[in-house]
């Protein structure tokens, strides 16, 4: 069973899209028949609402994952869209930091789990709004991290702590960890701040920044109560078109990295 490509969305920013991110590049990885499994990593779980898991099938969760009492294959629930499992959180996850802070391996946690063989072609994690262990579990166990980061003041200097925590990790922990990319959300073409934001960012990260950029849409923000992502909710929507142009992108991206570790391996 070749190992699946492992995906981490961070930022430790809320309100940047992240959820609605990895949601909608979820569905859209498996409505291209990648089988894909998302892992919820975020206490509040708003990946398992958005995609209609109700508390009371997240029987087993990623908490159990984490500590160990449960595989990925037993955690990994089926959702409405085909090709597409989630691990489910609940607010248990809010006490991993001291849970599993005296465990020796406390960093490696996911990893162990997510390399010991995942009946999938790609796995994304919705990490927490922190750079804490989750995240910290998230990068560790990843090949690349995706960043969502909103078109909006002091976006940049948000982003310069998040890469710092990446350089670690590879120092560290994972010296295979890359950025896969830097993904603009909510923005809105008719503010200047959002295009100057925009501009900076590709003045500052050059081919990092996603060509395609996420516009503000009210589609996108209904979609969650609905428990699905907006390329299933209104896939014709500007936030629809704009989620499934970014994951051809991505996939696109991922293929051409795949090229070169093959090329360089």
């Amino acid at each position: 069973m070749s190992e699946p490509k492992i995906i981490a969305i961070a930022n430790q920013k809320g309100g940047v899209g992240k959820t609605t991110s990895t949601l909608n590049l979820g569905a859209a990885l498996a409505d291209a028949r990648h089988r894909t499994i998302l892992i919820d990593l975020d206490p509040q779980g708003n990946a398992s609402t958005g995609l209609g898991i109700d508390t009371e099938r997240r029987e087993i969760t990623s908490y159990d994952l984490l500590g160990g009492q449960a595989e990925l294959t037993q955690a990994a629930l089926s959702t409405d869209v085909d090709n597409l499992r989630i691990v489910p959180s609940t607010p248990d996850l809010s006490s991993a930091d001291i849970d599993f802070s005296r465990s020796t391996d406390r960093t490696r946690l996911l990893r162990k789990v997510l390399r010991n063989g995942a009946d999938a072609d790609i796995v994304l994690i919705d990490c927490p709004p922190a750079l804490g262990l989750l995240t910290v579990n998230a990068m560790v166990a990843a090949d690349a991290v995706l960043v969502p980061l909103q078109a909006e003041f002091y976006a940049l200097e948000g982003l310069s702590q998040l890469l710092l925590t990446v350089r670690q990790i590879r120092q560290s922990a994972n010296p295979n960890l890359r950025v896969n990319g830097v993904l603009l959300t909510m923005s809105d073409s008719r503010n200047n701040l959002s295009q100057q934001v925009e501009a900076d960012a590709r003045a500052t990260l050059g081919d990092l920044v996603y060509r395609t950029t996420i516009p503000r849409n009210v589609r996108v923000s209904e979609a969650p109560s609905h428990g699905k992502p907006v390329v299933h909710y209104d896939p014709a929507s500007k936030g629809g078109v704009a989620y499934q142009a970014f994951a051809k992108e991505f996939m696109q991206r991922l293929s051409l990295s795949t090229q070169r570790e093959a090329v360089n391996g």
